[in-house]
């Protein structure tokens, strides 16, 4: 067993765990510390004796945690903490570089609780470490996001206004299962139960949101993640029905989940999903896609496909000998084009 570190030290580390892993065995707190069981008991036995309240639980989810509302010695941060705590609030939020925007000011509020030598790193890194801004910001508001947390922790149904990426509003009750962060942005999986279904929300799209005293429980063994990966391309106010005669194994690591469920059909296969963006699917997705398509269904995603194919077409076309002779260089067969402005993400 490693004698490296004084039983103080250890006694440290030991409430340092439990703050970061509540639930901690005794077995799992022995192997992080490299003692055997009966010394990190003791540990904790210190921990106690200096009037930290750890309470402990027998069972599948027993163990070690703090007492909720413990109050604490303050966080001590190493180099490499502190300095990644500052690079991810700048990655994930760039204005947490600006002093006056609220995530800004408690990384400075951080920073400033550092000890000298680390502070100092994480300051400097913070000062010259420049984030470029979000061309598409999808900040939910940290109230409703507190909400739907307290909600899903109470186990409690919530009721939501929500605005959708097409402008369409609406109320819906629903049980929150969880709140889950994908590529920058915040979504709420849920049962729906005006649609009885299993619907994701990006939370930066809600306008209200509301605890109701009514329980739920959610299902078994939910894996959040892979569970909202499945369900992001359903649920949205417009259908979508994409063919394909390449076979589903070539087709499918092409798509991405919200874009929607690829079937076999045939000697191919379909993309069968739903988007509340018509214009965004045709112009920033399906474009992406090395493989000849009909798009079926339904009548938005064909009439915005139908509209980006014209531009494309008129792109292509000779421009009037009246244009050409206006533009220097201009002659017989020159060709134009653009490229649209991108209309963001559902």
């Amino acid at each position: 067993m490693s004698t490296e570190l004084s039983p103080t030290a250890r006694a440290l580390r030991t409430l340092e765990i439990l703050q970061s892993r509540p639930g901690t065995t005794a077995e799992q707190l022995a192997g992080r510390l490299g003692v055997t069981e009966r010394a990190a008991r003791r540990y904790v036995g210190i921990l106690r004796e200096a009037g930290i309240p750890v309470e402990s639980a027998r069972g599948r989810h027993g163990g070690y945690r703090l007492r909720r509302g413990t109050r604490l010695p303050p966080v001590v941060f190493s180099q490499d903490e502190a300095l990644g705590l500052v690079m991810a609030a700048l990655d994930g939020h760039p204005g947490a570089g600006d002093v006056d925007d609220p995530v800004g000011a408690a990384l400075g509020k951080v920073i400033q609780a550092l000890p000298e030598g680390v502070g100092r790193q994480a300051a400097v890194l913070r000062e010259h470490a420049s984030a470029a801004p979000d061309r598409y910001p999808a900040r939910p508001d940290p109230a409703t996001t507190s909400t739907l947390v307290a909600a899903v922790a109470a186990r409690r149904r919530v009721r939501v206004s929500y605005r959708s990426g097409a402008g369409n509003e609406w109320e819906a009750e629903v049980d929150p299962w969880a709140v889950v962060t994908r590529h920058g942005r915040w979504y709420l999986l849920c049962h729906s139960r005006r649609a009885d279904a299993i619907r994701t929300y990006r939370i930066d799209r809600m306008r209200a949101a509301r605890q109701t005293p009514d329980e739920f429980t959610p299902p078994d063994d939910l894996d959040p993640v892979a569970v909202l990966e499945e369900n992001l391309g359903t649920g949205w106010e417009f259908t979508t029905r994409v063919v394909f005669d390449a076979s589903p194994a070539e087709v499918a690591p092409w798509i991405r989940p919200p874009m929607g469920r690829l079937e076999p059909s045939g000697d191919g296969c379909v993309l069968l999903g739903s988007t509340s963006n018509p214009e965004m699917y045709a112009q920033e997705w399906l474009p992406t896609l090395p493989f000849a398509f009909r798009v079926e269904g339904g009548p938005e995603l064909r009439t915005a496909f139908a509209a980006l194919t014209a531009r494309f077409v008129a792109a292509l076309a000779d421009q009037p000998p009246a244009t050409l002779a206006a533009e220097p260089g201009g002659g017989p067969g020159r060709e134009s084009g653009g490229r649209a402005a991108p209309t963001g993400q559902d």
